[in-house]
């Protein structure tokens, strides 16, 4: 199934005043990893919490940690470490509610690390919703 075309991912915030789902991800690099202190994160948190607008977010540990999965021709090899070596390695996140990708961009600019390294913000594709519509949808048909 396609997903919908990128306007209409902010469409559906306008036309039925029910907010966009984001994905803020937080990058840093390994020098930078605990530039920003946990306080300052969980205080931003906190704030966004109050305001309605944090869905969940969470720190991750450190990319020495991570352990990568692939699957081919049903085989699964498993290698320490990220998918790529990179600059700047994801961090954490924070999934907002917001009306829209510019109020998503404001929330991310308030973010602790954006200071120190990037956020990047994504629009959630409604899998779920999209799939029971299209159901339900067939069924009246």
């Amino acid at each position: 199934m396609e997903p919908p075309p990128f306007d209409q991912l902010f469409e559906r915030a306008a036309d039925k005043e029910t907010p966009v789902k984001y994905l803020c991800l937080v990058y840093l690099s390994a020098e930078k990893w605990n530039a920003c202190s946990d306080s300052a994160c969980a205080a931003y948190a906190g704030q966004l919490q109050d305001s309605g607008k944090l869905i969940d977010g969470k720190p991750l540990h450190p990319v020495h940690t991570a352990t990568t999965v692939r699957v081919r021709n049903g085989q699964a090899t498993i290698t320490d470490g990220p998918f790529a070596e990179t600059k700047e390695a994801l961090a954490g996140f924070y999934l907002i509610d917001a009306r829209d990708l510019n109020e998503a961009i404001q929330i991310a600019s308030k973010i602790p690390p954006a200071e120190v390294g990037s956020i990047e913000v994504r629009p959630i594709r409604p899998i779920r919703e999209t799939v029971k519509a299209n159901a339900a949808k067939a069924a009246a048909d």
